[in-house]
C-alpha cells in the first residue's frame, strides 16, 4: 500500500510538471459605469483558466456569482473602512458575518483570504492609515476565528512595493522603510502567527513611467537589458529585482520563510507613451510564460501566486495617478479581447460570451455644425468629459490620431453611451447628431456600451468622479483644434 501511494504521488507530481501551474490568478475590478454581469465574468474567468481572483471590495453580485465556481477568492476591505473595523470588534464581526460567512454558507463561495486595505502605507497617504491597519487586521482575524473560519480563511495586507527600499541600490540591501519598519514587522509577525500571507504589488510599468532614465528593457522579461549584478546573482528585469528586495528585507528581519504572493502586476494599454497594446502584450506574455513554467526569482525559486492586474478595463476608476488607470485590463470593458495571449499549450484567450449591447448607434458632431460660438462648443465638450471617460483622446493616447471633428465626436459619443443612449444625451447645443455609421478609426474605438437593462441588473450607474481637471484641459485643447480646423 505504501509503495502504491508513493508511485501515485510521483505520478501526480510529474503530471503537475507536465501541465504547468494549476491555474491563473487575476484582479477583478468593479469601477465601471456599465459593468459586465457577474455571471458572465465568472464564465470568462473559467474559460481562460483563472482559478483564483481578488476583489477589492465585498461586492454582492460578484461573491454570489463566484459561489460553487471552483474559483478561490480573496476579498478586499477598502481603506476607508479600516478606522471603523479597527475601532470596534463588533464592526469586524458584523463585516465577517455579512461578507464572508454569509457567502460561504449560502452560496458556497470559496473565500480563502481577506485583504485588509489596499496599499495603506503609500507615501501619498501621509500616514492616514498607519494607526488603523494593524488593529483592523487583528479584529478581522479575531472575527474569523469567532465565526469558526480561522483555519479556512486567512488574512493579508496588500502592500505597495514602496514599503521597502535598498540603500545600496541592490536587492541584497533590501529593508523596510524606516518610518514604518516597526509597524511592518508587527504586521508580518501577526500574519505569520495566524497562517496568513504577505501580499505585494509590483509594477514595472510604473517604474518606467515615473523615471525617464529607467532602462526600458529592464521592465520586460526577454533578458535584453543590461544586467544588475548583485554578488553571485544576476538580474535582467526589475520584477525579479523588486521581489527579491522584499525577500532580502524579510530575511534581514527574521522572516525568511514568510509566504509571499504578488497581488497586482500588469501593464496598461492606453494614455501614456509606454502604455500601448504592443508593450502590454509583450509584458503580460512574458509574465504568463513565467507562471506557466512555474518560475520563481533568484532568491525564491518556488513560484508565488501572481494576481494579474487586471481582468477588465474600468471606465470609472480614479485617474489621480494617471489616465492609464482605466486601461489595465487584458480584456476590454465588455470582455472582448484586446490582444492575443498564449495561456500555455497553445491555448488562446477566450472572449466573454452572452454580452448584450445598446443599439448600434453613435452620437457625433453634426456635419453641419459650425464653430461660430467656441464657448458653446467648449461647454459641450467639457460636459461630456466631466461625466464620461475621455481619457483615450488625450495626447499620445489611442485616439490622439483623430482630426478635430472626430475628437469632438468621441467626447459626445462617450457621454451618450455612458448615459445609456438617452435621447437627451445627444443634444449638445445643436452641435451633435445620432448616426448608425460606425465612426471608429483604428486604433480608436467608438464604444457602444453594455445594455444593463437587458442583463436585468439592478446597478446604479456611477459617474466617473476623478480626473475632471485633466479632461477639461483636454477638452479646451480640442476646442482650439476645432476652432482652427473646422470651417
Amino acid at each position: 500500500m505504501g509503495r502504491f501511494r508513493l508511485v501515485w504521488l510521483l505520478f501526480v507530481w510529474v503530471l503537475g510538471i507536465e501541465r504547468g501551474v494549476s491555474g491563473l490568478a487575476c484582479n477583478w475590478g468593479l469601477q465601471s459605469t456599465h459593468p459586465l454581469p457577474p455571471n458572465i465574468v465568472v464564465k470568462l474567468l473559467k474559460d481562460n483558466g483563472f482559478d483564483k481572483v481578488k476583489l477589492f471590495e465585498a461586492d454582492p453580485g460578484a461573491l454570489k456569482a463566484l459561489g460553487k465556481s471552483g474559483i478561490q477568492v480573496m476579498v478586499g476591505i477598502p481603506n476607508d473602512m479600516l478606522a471603523s473595523l479597527a475601532g470596534s470588534a463588533g464592526n469586524a464581526e458584523a463585516w465577517v458575518q455579512q461578507n464572508v460567512s454569509n457567502y460561504i454558507s449560502k452560496y458556497g463561495t470559496d473565500i480563502r483570504f481577506v485583504a485588509i486595505g489596499n496599499e495603506p502605507f503609500l507615501h501619498s497617504y501621509k500616514d492616514m492609515f498607519t494607526q488603523t491597519t494593524l488593529p483592523a487586521l487583528q479584529n478581522i482575524q479575531a472575527a474569523l476565528g469567532k465565526a469558526g473560519l480561522g483555519k479556512k480563511v486567512k488574512t493579508t495586507v496588500p502592500l505597495n512595493a514602496d514599503v521597502y527600499q535598498t540603500d545600496s541600490g541592490l536587492p541584497s540591501g533590501g529593508d523596510f522603510r524606516p518610518d514604518i519598519r516597526d509597524l511592518m514587522l508587527k504586521i508580518i509577525k501577526f500574519i505569520q502567527d495566524n497562517g496568513g500571507i504577505l501580499t505585494i504589488n509590483i509594477y514595472p510599468f510604473l517604474s518606467l513611467q515615473a523615471d525617464p532614465n529607467f532602462p526600458k528593457e529592464f521592465a520586460f522579461f526577454n533578458n535584453k537589458a543590461n544586467p544588475v549584478v548583485d554578488g553571485p546573482i544576476v538580474y535582467t528585469n526589475v520584477y525579479d529585482a523588486n521581489f527579491d528586495t522584499l525577500i532580502s528585507a524579510l530575511e534581514k528581519n527574521g522572516f525568511g520563510q514568510m509566504p509571499v504572493v504578488i497581488g497586482e502586476v500588469g501593464w496598461p494599454t492606453d494614455c501614456d507613451p509606454n502604455a500601448n497594446i504592443d508593450n502590454a502584450r509583450r509584458f503580460n506574455q512574458g509574465l504568463l510564460d513565467r507562471i506557466i513554467r512555474g518560475q520563481g526569482t533568484p532568491k525564491r525559486r518556488a513560484p508565488p501566486d501572481v494576481y494579474i492586474f487586471s481582468l477588465i478595463d474600468e471606465d470609472n476608476k480614479s485617474v489621480a495617478p494617471g489616465n492609464f488607470e482605466r486601461h489595465w485590463g487584458i480584456f476590454n470593458y465588455d470582455g472582448s479581447i484586446k490582444y492575443p495571449l498564449d495561456l500555455g499549450k497553445g491555448k488562446a484567450l477566450t472572449q466573454a460570451k452572452g454580452v448584450k449591447y445598446l443599439a448600434r448607434q453613435w452620437c457625433v458632431l453634426s456635419p453641419s455644425a459650425g464653430v461660430s460660438d467656441p464657448n458653446a462648443l467648449a461647454q459641450s465638450i467639457s460636459q461630456a468629459c466631466q461625466y464620461a471617460d475621455c481619457t483615450s483622446i488625450g495626447p499620445g493616447s489611442s485616439c490622439s490620431n483623430l482630426d478635430p471633428q472626430r475628437n469632438a465626436s468621441y467626447a459626445f459619443n462617450m457621454y451618450y453611451q455612458t448615459m445609456d443612449q438617452r435621447k437627451d444625451a445627444c443634444s449638445f447645443n445643436n452641435l451633435s447628431t445620432v448616426t448608425t455609421v460606425d465612426p471608429s478609426q483604428p486604433p480608436c474605438r467608438f464604444e457602444i456600451m453594455i445594455d444593463i437593462g437587458k442583463h436585468e441588473l439592478s446597478v446604479s450607474n456611477k459617474v466617473p468622479a476623478a480626473g475632471f481637471g485633466s479632461l477639461l484641459l483636454v477638452s479646451l485643447m480640442l476646442v482650439l483644434g476645432l476652432a482652427n480646423g473646422v470651417h
